[in-house]
């Protein structure tokens, strides 16, 4: 009798995923990967596909951005540039899908590497007077995570407003203790999605991974970098972890705090009070043009796949990409080809030494083509280089906390830093080419002739690839 009831059920329920993969797969390719996973795994590839496998785009979680974008302050017509020149449609892309215009005045300042970078936003959170928004996708115990509680606990008895926000899983090891000593002291803290059976089980899959500070709404900081003891000291097995971060003055930090502000309703369910967009000479005069592009599962697009996309296929003279995980679609692989075999100057520099040995086998899995099309790969020795960055053309330049994956284009919240200037561009030009110097240049056809053993290793990476 039981039985008859669950296999009813199952064919049900197998016939309903059938049809909303049919109608709502976003690519051919993946929904017929996963209707051969639901008819070849009993329950099992029913079980992996609600978990991971469901178009988020269109089962949308939650649907406030446009709302909440209208209770946001305007940019006035002096913060507007015009979406003209040669970066004129990425600018208006950007707009379009995260509402961000690019703003001149703002004061950049590049961070590299954890000491440099906690130094420098220790010394902004110091000086805060009104609030500090606080958001990471690894949030670990620690020397940085006691002096953060020391240094809360001392600006909300001054009368400063900290808020936190950490993702359930990134942050999983995060414990009660700790989070309590924040709530004890002031601190107004919420998890991103936590795991739970019910609601959010079926959005395990989809992760915040912004990295976002911001102080007063005036200064902000964003790129790869965590809290983790990991950037100071290392880690077993792994090294030192190095990345880039940025910080921001000007607009820019506005909006950034305007992106906390979105994730900070859909956690806590507040709205918080925005200040108002202040008047163009209270900003710190420079050619800096910066826009903030943020995106989601919940937007109607793969918005900082496009970005990439657009900088790729703009690039003239040479295309510079820094990134643990190129893991690319079909897409982004014609991009990097089509640039590379027209004469675009094409590099991409991925650490040797990865946190996920799969993955490692998957980045390692477009190898061979990209260097039979003329890209030049080079492989960081030094530890686990985490950084995200692409420059192009002395410039454009990207920095943030999108990787080269589906994961970061269709299932993590991620925000990036555009910026439109030759002086910066130049800087991480520079600093790109410095890190090849040191690292080992793939040569085509010495790869070719690596073990068999390495090459099948590297197909299970790819063929695994959309798990990660």
């Amino acid at each position: 009798m039981w039985t008859v009831i669950f296999i009813g059920i199952y064919i049900v329920l197998t016939i309903v995923i059938v049809i909303s993969i049919i109608i709502h797969g976003a690519r051919p390719t993946k929904s017929l990967a996963w209707l051969l996973a639901i008819f070849a795994i009993p329950v099992g590839g029913i079980l992996l596909y609600l978990l991971l496998g469901r178009n988020r785009r269109k089962n949308k979680l939650i649907r406030l951005k446009k709302d909440l974008f209208n209770k946001l302050p305007k940019p006035q017509d002096s913060h507007i540039n015009v979406f003209d020149g040669k970066y004129g449609k990425l600018m208006t892309h950007g707009y379009a899908t995260s509402h961000f215009p690019p703003t001149p005045h703002n004061t950049l300042q590049l961070l590299k590497d954890g000491s440099t970078t906690f130094n420098t936003i220790f010394n902004a959170l110091e000086n805060a007077q009104q609030h500090i928004h606080i958001q990471y996708y690894i949030f670990e115990e620690g020397e940085l995570a006691d002096r953060l509680l020391a240094l809360f606990e001392k600006k909300i008895a001054n009368g400063v407003e900290v808020r936190m926000i950490y993702d359930g899983i990134g942050s999983f090891s995060l414990s009660k203790k700790y989070i309590k000593q924040l709530i004890k002291i002031g601190v107004e803290v919420y998890p991103f999605l936590p795991f739970k059976f019910g609601r959010y089980f079926s959005s395990l899959n989809y992760r915040n991974h912004r990295k976002i500070i911001v102080v007063d709404s005036k200064i902000a900081f964003t790129g790869g970098i965590n809290i983790s003891d990991k950037y100071l000291k290392g880690q077993v097995g792994l090294g030192k972890w190095h990345d880039m971060h940025l910080m921001l003055k000007g607009p820019s930090a506005l909006h950034l705090n305007q992106v906390f502000m979105t994730d900070w309703y859909l956690v806590s369910g507040k709205v918080l009070q925005p200040l108002q967009y202040l008047e163009q000479d209270e900003f710190e005069p420079s050619k800096n043009l910066v826009q903030i592009v943020a995106g989601g599962p919940d937007d109607d697009f793969p918005v900082l796949e496009q970005t990439y996309f657009s900088i790729i296929n703009m690039a003239k003279n040479y295309i510079f990409i820094t990134n643990p995980y190129i893991i690319p679609g079909q897409a982004l692989i014609r991009a990097l080809l089509t640039a590379a075999i027209s004469g675009v100057d094409v590099r991409l520099l991925v650490s040797e030494n990865i946190d996920n040995t799969v993955v490692s086998w998957s980045v390692q899995s477009y190898f061979e083509l990209f260097l039979k099309a003329g890209i030049r790969i080079y492989l960081f020795p030094d530890g686990f280089l985490h950084s995200k960055i692409m420059v192009s053309d002395d410039a454009v330049s990207s920095i943030g906390t999108a990787n080269l994956d589906d994961r970061s284009f269709e299932q993590n919240y991620e925000v990036n830093a555009l910026v439109y200037n030759k002086e910066f561009a130049k800087l991480l030009k520079q600093d790109f080419l410095q890190d090849c110097a040191i690292g080992k240049e793939l040569n085509y056809t010495e790869y070719i002739e690596r073990p068999w053993g390495k090459k099948l290793k590297e197909g299970i990476g790819r063929v695994l690839s959309p798990l990660f």
